[in-house]
């Protein structure tokens, strides 16, 4: 079974509504049996394209994950990447910046992290945090260090928003393909994972009173989102808006997505010269002896 992923990619250069995208859509299984089972395929072929991936050393593959508390970005990295070499993979999540990282330009920690030719990096959350965090809360601006003209709030915004493509662009050019995921969590969902992780005691950890206080700004981050997958969403770095109210799902459409994008990348292995050949064969006779 192949899913079809390109009715859920955010079209270049057109208004997004997220009340227009569904938050759940029918099952891709019949059962849980056949869910695993494609999820193991997928996991199988994903392994065996990775390691192409990194004996071509030609690309980087960046995966972008997004989404509101309890949409299910672990849970998913975990799952779909379960199969990946670790030496041919990097995940990074990105918090709160240190103030190391507020003396240089937004961009500056996450660049840092990019992954090499031959390598998967993973960002669980990444630089578009500094368009959907910081434009909920206008006032984290303030402890940046940027000049009273550089906040103005009527410009900062498209500023970053071409800012982050231009860097993508720049990606590309360079061999580093982004394919970038937005969980699309329901509220009330969210309100039955919050649930969840009280009441099941090994989910408590997983539960802060900062989720809550989010929670409370629901509208305004649906808004800076649909702003800025509208603004950043392009050919060469799509977005996918994936339905998460159903994890296994969303685990198989991910996992879609990412067999996809490295199948669309011209890779082989290695091809053995003659002189390397007859050094093979010369090092198999020593060897036989």
């Amino acid at each position: 079974m192949k899913i079809n992923s390109n009715e859920f990619r955010v079209p270049p250069g057109k208004d997004l509504r997220l009340a227009e995208w569904p938050t759940i859509v029918k099952p891709f299984c019949k059962s849980k049996k056949e869910y695993q089972e494609l999820l193991k395929k997928h996991v199988e072929e994903l392994s065996a394209l990775q390691r192409l991936h990194y004996a071509s050393n030609h690309y980087a593959l960046l995966l972008i994950f997004q989404g509101m508390d309890s949409a299910g970005k672990d849970g998913a990295i975990r799952h779909v990447m379960s199969g990946v070499n670790p030496q041919g993979c990097q995940v990074f999540s990105f918090k709160q910046p240190s103030a190391d990282e507020l003396e240089h330009d937004f961009l500056w920690r996450t660049t840092r992290c990019l992954p090499e030719r031959g390598r998967i990096g993973i960002f669980n959350r990444s630089y578009y945090e500094e368009v959907l965090v910081v434009r909920v809360h206008p006032e984290i601006l303030c402890a940046q260090g940027l000049s009273e003209g550089s906040r103005d709030e009527k410009n900062i915004w498209k500023e970053r928003y071409r800012s982050i493509v231009n860097l993508e662009e720049h990606l590309h050019s360079n061999a580093t393909r982004t394919v970038k995921f937005f969980l699309h969590l329901s509220k009330d969902e969210q309100r039955k994972r919050f649930l969840e992780r009280i009441d099941e005691p090994e989910k408590n950890w997983k539960f802060s009173l900062a989720d809550m206080h989010e929670r409370k700004y629901w509208k305004q981050y649906m808004r800076a989102y649909e702003d800025c997958l509208s603004a950043t969403s392009t050919q060469q770095a799509p977005w996918y808006v994936v339905p998460a109210d159903d994890k296994e799902n969303a685990r198989l459409l991910i996992s879609q997505i990412v067999l996809d994008a490295l199948a669309e990348l011209k890779m082989a292995y290695p091809k053995t010269t003659s002189k390397r050949r007859h050094e093979l064969k010369s090092i198999r006779r020593l060897l036989a002896k």
